[in-house]
């Protein structure tokens, strides 16, 4: 549909051919590279750990953080109660490709990753796709707590997700088809509600 598109857009992998991406009605090339990035934090959906500690994983967009700060994030992100199970706690190291996690810690880990940083600007790519029902219930809690007060773009096939979004773009083979708040996109008869019902 377009997403990863979006995504590469708003992250300046590559820059629009005609038009403008804007924050704050700022086109977004105006800005310096590593400072524009530095103000935003991405949970991808293909979550990137590493052959380290979990204190680390979580820390890698701010390795100086303090233990406390990546407990309280591991805590915001529903997975410190997995964590502290582990005989070496946070201190576990991760396997290659982090094998000993299931694609739910795995993206939990991630978002404690995003939630450290505490950045303006938040890109979450399909956040809770690998997460049982009970779990995603609790992290959308958390995901509507942590974007407060923050631009947050959540890109979700999973529409309890979005739900309370002050805007929902509908994309459908590579076009915005539809735009609103859920209740204005369910009132009417077009992609959305067919998607929702």
């Amino acid at each position: 549909a377009g997403k990863s598109t979006i995504v590469n857009l708003l992250l300046r992998f590559f820059d629009p051919w005609k038009g403008s991406v804007q924050i704050d009605g700022q086109d977004i090339r105006r800005f310096k590279l590593e400072s524009f990035r530095s103000q935003m934090s991405v949970v991808p959906q293909d979550t990137i750990l590493f052959h380290r500690t979990i204190r680390e994983n979580i820390a890698y967009g701010k390795p100086d953080a303090t233990v406390e700060e990546i407990v309280r994030a591991a805590r915001e992100a529903e997975i410190h109660d997995f964590i502290a199970q582990l005989p070496n706690g946070y201190d576990t190291v991760l396997e290659e490709s982090a094998t000993n996690l299931s694609g739910g810690q795995k993206q939990r880990l991630a978002l404690a990753r995003g939630i450290l940083r505490a950045t303006p600007l938040l890109i979450m790519d399909e956040p809770v796709t690998q997460l049982d029902s009970i779990t995603e219930s609790r992290l959308n809690r958390t995901i509507a707590r942590v974007t407060r007060n923050k631009t947050t773009f959540i890109i979700a096939h999973r529409l309890t997700t979005i739900q309370r979004a002050d805007l929902i773009l509908v994309i459908d083979k590579g076009a915005i088809v539809e735009h609103g708040t859920q209740s204005e996109l369910i009132s009417k008869s077009g992609f959305y509600r067919k998607l929702y019902e």
